[in-house]
């Protein structure tokens, strides 16, 4: 993480003057974060550590205009000063940030997490690489798809030798969690989750691999029954297996008698014409003698 601290650090000196100080709670404005959601364990626990020690890590602020700042970062540790009986909490003021600095900060903070969730951070990276390249989330998942196929020789499009794809290495190298090919592969799929898996995974009750499994499974009631197995602690080896019994039952085709029953029970008898119906009225009839003889 020393990478992404010394380019915090750079975005924070840039700033005019960064001053230290101590702010009221009531005087701090929370931002818009890419965080989703804040463990309530967790931010008790923080909420204690405060009282024993207090914040020990500033936050990040800029100013208003108006009396009042703006959380850059540490967003999670004024929560918790409140929960812990603060009033007031350590601070850098940070004068002369732009939206964009402001952003990135955000972004990169949360980013540090060690608890990151997977979702979470699929969708901070993408937003750091749209601030980075001035695009939107779709065109940055647009433009990571084609370097991917031109990685794999399946265009020549010349996208990798781009200005716009070595800022996206850039950006990964920065980062170090992993390469970008492997951001493509095991992680956008996570934007295409049903909304049970999505909420599963945010809770933190799956990891990212038996959610992209999950994924497989279509038939709704079959996945949320798989699912509650996953959350009780079925194994990932022991859930493939199971996915993989319901996707061939998927693929069987159905009895020749069923299917046949499931044509006749869509038939309108009233639509047909006249002899077609007298002659399907006769047929009937006689398969149900058969039947009930």
């Amino acid at each position: 993480m020393s990478a992404i601290r010394a380019y915090l650090k750079g975005l924070v000196e840039e700033a005019r003057k960064p001053t230290s100080s101590t702010l009221l709670l009531a005087e701090l404005v929370p931002r818009p974060q890419p965080r989703r959601r804040f463990e309530e364990a967790s931010l008790k626990a923080l909420a204690e550590s405060i009282r024993a020690h207090g914040v020990l890590e500033p936050l990040l602020v800029r100013p208003l205009g108006d009396g009042r700042y703006e959380i850059v970062a540490g967003e999670r540790r004024y929560r918790a000063a409140g929960m812990a009986g603060l009033s007031e909490v350590p601070v850098v003021v940070l004068e002369g940030l732009d939206e964009k600095a402001a952003q990135a900060i955000a972004l990169m903070e949360n980013l540090q997490r060690e608890d990151l969730n997977p979702y979470e951070e699929t969708v901070a990276v993408l937003d750091l690489l749209a601030l980075e390249l001035g695009k939107g989330r779709e065109e940055v998942v647009s433009l990571l798809h084609r370097m991917r196929n031109e990685r794999g020789g399946k265009a020549t499009q010349n996208v990798l030798g781009s200005p716009e794809a070595q800022r996206v290495e850039e950006v990964f190298r920065l980062l170090g969690r992993m390469g970008w090919e492997s951001f493509v592969q095991a992680r956008l799929p996570l934007l295409n989750l049903p909304p049970d898996l999505q909420e599963a995974l945010l809770e933190g009750s799956i990891p990212y691999t038996a959610a992209l499994e999950l994924k497989k499974v279509k038939e709704e009631v079959e996945r949320r029954k798989l699912l509650e197995e996953a959350k009780a602690g079925l194994s990932l080896r022991e859930l493939k297996v199971k996915v993989r019994e319901l996707l061939r039952k998927e693929a069987s085709p159905p009895p020749w008698h069923k299917e046949a029953l499931a044509k006749l029970a869509r038939v309108d008898l009233e639509a047909l014409p006249p002899e077609r119906k007298a002659e399907v009225e006769a047929k009937l009839r006689e398969l149900l003698a058969l039947l009930e003889g």
